[in-house]
């Protein structure tokens, strides 16, 4: 399958631009090719979706509404085939990609509505003959960059509110995975969406990424990367002071306080850290144990990482695929030497996969370090990758110094029996969000985004509609009644 850029509502393949050859990372094959979006082609995006943006910012809420609707019903007819392909390119086996479109087509079933449920406002005002009126409109054309990780969930966080909300967007999508992709665009073909309204360019971030940043008449992006590349946004987005929706990378603490279940707590430890091969931005990346239950959590842990079964994802047993691409590889390999050299103790996997249905893959065996020294790269840097460090804790300061400590803010789990302790901790983590008991912090009427340099701004929950849409205020005096 090859593909090209979806731009005024038809799919072109232009002469003379960069493409890019999609492998499947379970065992090296071809699955197709992408052409690659270059500052040209974002030009006419742009100028597709600025004549279109009148016309569609206009459209009743409700005609947006059952576009989105309809959408969500075509892909969901699609999801089966579109896991399947997913897998092929991205490697989640495909239970778990189908979960992420379906959850995708609630995220745009959600929007359909919460858009019609956004009304103005009458405001108090100074003088009797006053009025203040507050309404919300449309900030133009938008942008959105989506990675490749759950790439058909985060393209529905970005273009279900922005399309709600009455906003032509362009979208960079990922070039690792863009073939799902496509067939999620011709969904949204489908369901009626005029010329403009979408445009998909596959790309490199420090191509087609920049040229979007940087447009002068792209008024708002929103972008899922990681803390450099949101940085280099953030800096190419100031030319003309577009508005920013940026989820950057996370580094999360998960909690084990001394009252946790000490098997419960290793096995939501273990899911969320190697789920998707650790490559989820608010994965488990390093574990802060109460000191006493330490030695038995770490086995408990172990024992789960051994026993995990990886393959390719396309066996309907296999419940862990393979990492994405060679670079994961690299790092997992770098960090966890950084580890060991510094006092580190790998208790589980520790490197490739190999043997027989391995070899010709990018498999990487889910591992543990002990005694991971604070100042190792797996309890200061994303891992995005199948491995995590513990440490103990001896004292609430402690716990609280180590959780805090580092500049990333997205997500953090707290474990225990005591709630009242519990909820007391999570409090005081300086997370965007906090699992207590759960090791999920995603729900799709809640907002989900980072402190620190982790981002800001939010998607999902009412606060998702936010970047899309500006407030107007209107003053109105009444002439005085006779």
């Amino acid at each position: 399958m090859d593909r090209g850029f979806f731009i005024n509502g038809a799919w072109e393949m232009p002469q003379g631009v960069d493409r890019f050859e999609i492998l499947n990372p379970a065992n090296g094959d071809p699955v197709g090719s992408t052409l690659l979006a270059d500052g040209a082609v974002v030009d006419r995006a742009v100028l597709a979706a600025e004549a279109a943006f009148p016309a569609f910012a206009a459209l009743p809420v409700r005609a947006r509404a059952d576009m989105l609707h309809k959408a969500a019903a075509l892909i969901e007819a699609q999801a089966d085939a579109m896991a399947r392909l997913l897998t092929r390119e991205q490697g989640k086996p495909v239970s778990d990609n189908r979960k992420e479109i379906l959850f995708g087509c609630e995220v745009l079933r959600y929007y359909a509505e919460e858009a019609a449920r956004k009304g103005g406002t009458i405001r108090p005002a100074s003088s009797p003959s006053i009025r203040n009126l507050v309404t919300y409109h449309p900030v133009g054309v938008t942008a959105a960059i989506v990675p490749w990780n759950y790439p058909i969930d985060l393209y529905c966080w970005k273009i279900g509110p922005a399309l709600a909300a009455g906003c032509p967007i362009i979208v960079k999508s990922p070039h690792e995975t863009p073939l799902a992709i496509a067939m999620l665009v011709d969904c949204l073909h489908a369901a009626g969406f005029a010329p403009g309204t979408i445009a998909d360019l596959p790309g490199l971030g420090p191509v087609a990424g920049a040229a979007l940043s940087a447009h002068p008449r792209i008024r708002a992006i929103s972008a899922t990367a990681s803390i450099p590349a949101g940085q280099a946004i953030m800096r190419a987005a100031a030319g003309n002071m577009k508005r920013l929706c940026l989820e950057l990378g996370g580094h999360a603490p998960y909690i084990v306080l001394e009252d946790a279940d000490i098997e419960e707590a290793a096995r939501a430890a273990h899911r969320r850290a190697y789920s998707n091969m650790g490559q989820i931005c608010i994965t488990v990346n390093r574990i802060l144990v109460a000191k006493a239950l330490a030695p038995r959590f770490a086995e408990a842990l172990a024992a789960l990482a051994e026993a995990t079964v990886i393959g390719d994802g396309q066996d309907p047993a296999i419940g862990y695929g393979p990492v994405q691409n060679a670079g994961v590889i690299a790092r997992m390999d770098r960090h966890i030497a950084d580890a060991v050299a510094k006092g580190g103790r790998v208790i589980a996997g520790g490197g490739r996969a190999t043997g027989s249905g391995y070899d010709a893959g990018l498999f990487y065996r889910p591992t543990v370090i002990a005694d991971a020294p604070l100042d190792s790269l797996p309890m200061t840097e994303e891992s995005f990758g199948p491995v995590v460090g513990l440490t103990t804790f001896d004292s609430t300061e402690r716990l609280l110094a180590i959780a805090n400590g580092l500049d990333y803010g997205l997500a953090a789990y707290v474990c225990g029996q005591d709630l009242e302790r519990a909820w007391s901790i999570a409090e005081r983590l300086d997370f965007g969000a906090v699992g207590v008991n759960v090791n999920d912090t995603s729900e799709l009427q809640a907002p989900f985004g980072g402190w620190k340099l982790s981002g800001f701004g939010r998607e999902l929950g009412p606060e998702g509609l936010d970047t899309y849409l500006q407030p107007k205020h209107l003053k109105i005096r009444l002439r005085q009644a006779v």
